[in-house]
Formats: structure tokens, sequence, C-alpha cells
């Protein structure tokens, strides 16, 4: 009887880390799909070393870039939604 108990919380520990990518979105952000590897892009091919200040600034301006394509997409969605609530007729 007390290895059954013992085994519930094991195995609760266990399935913990599957459990926790259902808590991820579905989709990847548009970021993400359309900018591609950060560290990759600013290695150039392997003519950038990691912490040299041409790599610090490229990876800053990614950022920079990243952070508007998201505020894009957020604006976009934004001005849908209240276009459909000001037009509830039109499709």
């Amino acid at each position: 009887m007390r290895s059954i108990s013992a085994r519930a919380p094991l195995a609760l520990l266990l399935a913990l880390p599957l459990l926790a990518g259902c808590l991820e979105r579905g989709q990847p952000s548009l970021a993400e799909t359309t900018m591609g590897d950060d560290d990759q892009f600013c290695q150039a091919g392997g003519k950038v070393k990691v912490g040299s200040p041409d790599y610090v600034s490229c990876r800053k301006d990614r950022d920079v870039q990243r952070q508007r394509l998201e505020a894009r997409a957020d604006r976009r969605q934004r001005d849908l939604g209240e276009y459909m609530l000001n037009n509830p007729n039109r499709p």
C-alpha cells in the first residue's frame, strides 16, 4: 500500500515536463518564422566572433527589428478587431 502512494508523486514529477509543453502557444510568432536564427545570422558564417562589438551590435539590431515586427503584427490585429466592431454588417 505504501509503495503505490509513493509512486503517484513520482509519476506526476515525471509527467510534469510533458504537460509543460501544453502551456506554449500553438504557433510560433511571426518574428520567429521570418527572421530565422539570430546567432547564425550575426556570426556571418563564422566571420564574426561571439562577444565582439560587431556581434553585439548585430544582436541589438535584430532585437529591435523583431520588436518592431511584433508591434506591427499586434497593431494589425487590433485594427482588424476595431474594424470588425465598427462594421458588424460587413464581412
